[in-house]
């Protein structure tokens, strides 16, 4: 038991390590992004230059941006990590799982959906590989090694979408309202209500299969600490 002690210190201080460097980089990206848009540069999550809008309205919509919200949840709950990593208890649990679940989200749809469409370079694509691959490899990445586990319960998956359904209605409400979208995938002036709704449905039901999947993980993989 002694002989372990130091090596699981070591993994301690590697863990929180690597949690820190996940949230600079999401800080760094979302500053350099904040910056970009109050100089007229390209938002890496549309490639929407200062010629198309305001800056006001540049930066409200900015937040509007799955991408931003899951990289600021996922930077909250590093930081947490780092302070104390065998942090427990249910409403911890379902801000991990919703952090996992979210940055998951937002990596694969832009992999498979955005990034054909969008054109950038410089700083602004930078911010992108930050926020868009970086952050969604380096956090479950690190998850996945380090863990600590377990600390997922079945209790919080229900509420493991939690993000992505309050996201959701609130860019239906908002788009209905100014009659702008985040995304082509859900911007029902161009494609229409149903088909918006039915691509709503379908990421409100691959977060819920992620939220079971990273629970099953959490309960197979062994603990590193």
């Amino acid at each position: 038991m002694q002989s372990e002690t130091p090596r699981a210190y070591g993994l301690l201080v590697t863990a929180r390590l690597w949690y820190a460097l996940v949230a600079a980089v999401v800080l760094a990206s979302i500053a350099i992004q904040v910056v970009l848009l109050f100089t007229g540069g390209a938002d890496s999550n549309s490639g929407e230059t200062g010629d198309v809008a305001s800056v006001g309205t540049r930066l409200v919509r900015l937040f509007m941006f799955f991408t931003i919200d899951s990289n600021i949840v996922v930077f909250i709950t590093c930081l947490l990590l780092v302070a104390k990593p065998f942090r427990g208890g249910f409403w911890w649990e379902v801000l991990r799982l919703n952090a996992l679940v979210a940055i998951t989200v937002t990596g694969v749809v832009y992999a498979t959906l955005l990034a054909p469409n969008i054109h950038i370079d410089g700083w602004a694509l930078a911010t992108m590989i930050g926020l868009h691959i970086v952050a969604p490899i380096g956090f479950v990445g690190v998850w996945l090694i380090f863990g600590p586990r377990p600390r997922i319960s079945w209790a919080a998956v229900p509420a493991a979408f939690l993000l992505p359904a309050v996201w959701i209605a609130v860019t239906f409400v908002r788009g209905a309202i100014v009659d702008w979208y985040p995304y082509p995938f859900l911007d029902v002036g161009e494609i229409g209500l149903p088909a918006a709704l039915l691509n709503a449905l379908l990421i409100l039901a691959a977060a819920a299969l992620l939220a079971v999947l990273y629970r099953v993980i959490d309960a197979k993989l062994p603990s590193v600490f």
